[in-house]
């Protein structure tokens, strides 16, 4: 597994070195936006919003309450660039506690956090809570291991579970351990005796990296059951059990993005454990197959902003724009033939070793003779040298790089024939995310201006309005202006709360007379 997930990693490496490498040729700015032009082009905007369902009021009330926990698990610098791209070292420190360690006794305890207690004090700080309410959390630098905090809100009886999204590199990482990956009987605990249960003798999929995640995060708040204990004896059951502190209360699991995803797997493996359990993720990754997207839709709501990227990126997706990439990149005369052949070698390469991958269990002798210096030579370097010698010898004389290649030696043919088909979804299933999709577009399409007439502004002066989606139609990547805008978590938080105010819709989240 490890051997599968390091060669997943130096792949997206050296395909990004090979773009970076494109790009410093001489590609300009035009260029690249000009490409973008050219796939937003052939982009499919949404359908309309007509004849759709507007998103239930509960859902978007409670949604806007607990986003302001899922935001605030950034706890790092990171989103302190764009809240307060001007001083956000200076936000970041306060946040952090840095100016008052003295302040240190008083935050709470939580694993992985630095010397004076920052993280903890950055998280409550942006929520504005008193520190009681923090009861545990985990501080995480590590792949396929989450970031979390845990509050208990008693004036609402609510427990709400915050799981931190992509902030670091090892972050990263899970993020592209994208294949998919079998989820096991215990993965799927809360489905089996659902109201939309389902057939769990079927074989259902689920984002690797995030599956791998999800089970960390179950082990460290609940646990499995100790031998001869038919209940589980971990934090939450201790904290929600019968006769216990919060007896009876609800639990609310929220993420942004990666987070997102993993709250929704967590909160399909402990729903049977905790029946009022709810989970609200924001921008999440697809993760889960379609039977199990469809199966969590009463208890997981998944809310996209306009078009954002994050939500349309699978496995499949990327392939699919690698398909497209390469047959633009192919029609250009002018365009480097030796850079096009190596991204498609690349390419095919990676989907070979994600085929075989897929097909076989490799076992210990194989992942041995795997990782020997000899065979790693064979398989990698040799293909490049190769494509350098013959693109060296005609780079000056080709005019069409295609033109009269048979397909057996032309890689961009023999990359074409392994796009995504219907025959691969056996092999390759599509992702999508879980539960209810709820959409949020801007009114008046505002942002759907052509790229090459300059960006638009991002604020949207006519409102927001919120339906609910179709999740098939967040399939493929939306090439827009603000595809990775709209993915900040506070246009989230503002978009929600521009649709509440249009449909007379409020909530109050702090009480101090209750919260103190």
């Amino acid at each position: 597994m490890g051997v599968i997930e390091e060669d997943e990693v130096c792949s997206v490496a050296r395909l990004l070195g090979d773009l970076v490498s494109y790009r410093a040729s001489g590609t300009g700015h035009l260029e690249f936006l000009a490409g973008l032009a050219l796939l937003q082009s052939n982009s499919q905007f949404p359908e309309s919003y007509e004849d759709c369902m507007e998103a239930p009021a509960f859902h978007l009330q409670e949604a806007a309450m607990l986003h302001k926990f899922a935001e605030a698990a950034y706890t790092g610098p990171l989103l302190d660039v764009g809240r307060n791209p001007a001083l956000f070292l200076c936000t970041w420190i306060c946040r952090q506690g840095i100016l008052t360690p003295w302040s240190r006794k008083w935050r709470p305890k939580l694993d992985g956090d630095n010397w004076w207690r920052g993280h903890a004090a950055a998280f409550l700080k942006f929520i504005n809570f008193p520190a009681h309410v923090l009861r545990r959390g985990r501080i995480c630098r590590e792949k396929c291991k989450a970031t979390y905090f845990v509050v208990v809100l008693h004036y609402l009886r609510c427990v709400v579970i915050a799981v931190r999204g992509t902030e670091t590199a090892e972050d990263l990482i899970t993020d592209g351990l994208g294949r998919a990956c079998s989820l096991t009987v215990e993965d799927l605990d809360g489905l089996t005796n659902h109201v939309h249960g389902m057939d769990t003798s079927r074989k259902h999929y689920g984002h690797s990296g995030i599956v791998e995640a999800a089970r960390d995060l179950f082990m460290q708040i609940e646990g499995d059951p100790k031998s001869g204990e038919s209940e589980s004896s971990g934090f939450l059951s201790s904290l929600i059990g019968d006769g216990c502190e919060c007896d009876g209360y609800s639990i609310r699991i929220v993420g942004h993005s990666l987070g997102g995803a993993i709250a929704s797997l967590l909160g399909i493996r402990l729903r049977c454990r905790f029946p009022n359990l709810y989970v609200y993720a924001y921008g999440p990754l697809p993760c889960v197959d379609s039977d199990v997207a469809e199966a969590c839709s009463e208890f997981v709501t998944s809310i996209v902003l306009d078009n954002e990227f994050s939500s349309r990126l699978s496995y499949g997706s990327i392939r699919r724009l690698q398909v497209a990439a390469i047959k633009v990149l192919s029609q250009d005369p002018k365009a480097d033939t030796a850079l096009i052949f190596r991204l498609a070698r690349r390419f095919l390469s990676a989907s070979k070793r994600q085929r075989e991958n897929v097909e076989e269990k490799t076992s210990e002798e194989a992942i041995d003779v795997n990782n020997s210096p000899e065979s790693q030579h064979d398989q990698i370097y040799p293909i490049w040298e190769e494509a350098e010698a013959e693109m060296q010898q005609d780079s000056e004389e080709f005019i069409n790089p295609f033109h009269g290649m048979a397909s057996e030696d032309n890689p961009v043919s023999q990359f074409m024939e392994t796009g995504p088909t219907k025959e691969d979804d056996d092999e390759a299933p599509e992702m999508f995310m879980p539960g209810l999709v709820i959409h949020i577009v801007p009114e008046g399409n505002n942002m759907s201006v052509p790229i090459w007439r300059g960006w638009p502004i991002c604020d949207v002066t006519d409102g927001y309005k919120a339906y609910v989606a179709n999740r098939e139609s967040f399939k493929e990547i939306m090439v827009s202006p603000s595809m990775f805008l709209d993915h900040l978590p506070w246009r989230c938080r503002h978009a929600l709360q521009k649709v509440l105010e249009s449909r007379n819709l409020f909530f109050d989240l702090t009480s101090e007379t209750d919260i103190v």
